[in-house]
C-alpha cells in the first residue's frame, strides 16, 4: 500500500509539472494575443476618431488630405499588420492563411503601391473611403479579438463584429477598386515601375498591364474572403442543427 501510495505521488507530480509549462505557455500567448489586438484598436481607433472629427469639422474638404494627415498611422497598423500572417503560419491563431493572406497583400497593394507612390493619388477623394471602411471594420474586430483573450463575450460586439464586414467589405473593395482605374491612366503617363524587357524583344511592359489584371484579381480574392466570413457568420448565427432521438 505504501509504495503504491508513493507511486500515485509521484505520477501527480509529474503530471503536475508537466501542466506547468503548457499553463504558462497558454498564458504568454494570451498576453501577447491582447497586446497585439490592443495596440491595432487604438491605431485604428486614431484614425477613425479623427477623421470623423474632421468630417464634422471640414465638411467634405477633409476628403482632400486624408492621407497627408492619416498615412503615417496607417502605415503603422498594416506593416503592423504582417503578425497576422506569422500568427496564422505558426497556428498561435486559428485564422486561415490563405484569406489572412489575401487581406495583408491587398491593402498594403493599395497603401503603399497605389497611394503612397503617386502623390497625384494621395489627394483624392477615394482615399477617404478607403482608409474610413478599413477602419470601421477594425475598431470592432479588434476588441472582439482582445476580449476573446480573455475569456469575455460582449454579445453586441460579437454580432457587430460578425456583421459590420457585409456592408463594408463591399463597399471597401469597390473603393479599392476605382483607386486602381483612377491610378492606371497615371502609372501610364509616368512610366513609373514599368520596364523594358532585354534585346530582342525590346518590348516595355507598363505596369498599367499588371494593375488591369490585378482589378480582376481583387474581386476574386472579395469572393475568397467573402466567403470565408460568410462562413464565419453562419457558424456563429445560422440555424443549429437539432438533435434526433
Amino acid at each position: 500500500m505504501e509504495l503504491k501510495a508513493k507511486e500515485e505521488e509521484r505520477i501527480n507530480k509529474i503530471r503536475m509539472e508537466s501542466r506547468v509549462p503548457n499553463d504558462s505557455f497558454a498564458n504568454l500567448k494570451r498576453g501577447y494575443l491582447f497586446m497585439y489586438n490592443l495596440v491595432q484598436f487604438l491605431g485604428f481607433s486614431w484614425i477613425f476618431v479623427n477623421m470623423t472629427v474632421r468630417l464634422f469639422i471640414l465638411g467634405k474638404d477633409s476628403f482632400y488630405d486624408t492621407f497627408h494627415t492619416m498615412a503615417d498611422m496607417m502605415y503603422f497598423c498594416q506593416m503592423l499588420a504582417v503578425v497576422e500572417i506569422i500568427n496564422a503560419l505558426l497556428r498561435v491563431t486559428r485564422s486561415p492563411v490563405i484569406p489572412t493572406l489575401i487581406q495583408f497583400f491587398g491593402r498594403n497593394i493599395i497603401l503603399f503601391v497605389i497611394i503612397g507612390s503617386l502623390e497625384e493619388m494621395q489627394s483624392k477623394a477615394v482615399v477617404f473611403f478607403i482608409f474610413y471602411l478599413w477602419s470601421t471594420i477594425e475598431i470592432f474586430r479588434y476588441p472582439f479579438y482582445m476580449l476573446t483573450c480573455i475569456d469575455i463575450e460582449w454579445k453586441l460586439l460579437t454580432w457587430i463584429r460578425y456583421s459590420i464586414w457585409i456592408p463594408c467589405y463591399p463597399l471597401g473593395c469597390l473603393a479599392e477598386a476605382v483607386s486602381i482605374i483612377q491610378s492606371i491612366p497615371l502609372f501610364s503617363e509616368t512610366g513609373k515601375f514599368s520596364f523594358t524587357l532585354p534585346y530582342p524583344l525590346n518590348i516595355t511592359v507598363k505596369f498599367s498591364f499588371f494593375l488591369q489584371i490585378y482589378l480582376i484579381m481583387l474581386f476574386l480574392g472579395l469572393s475568397v474572403n467573402f466567403r470565408h466570413l460568410y462562413k464565419q457568420r453562419r457558424r456563429r448565427y445560422g440555424p443549429k442543427k437539432r438533435k434526433t432521438n
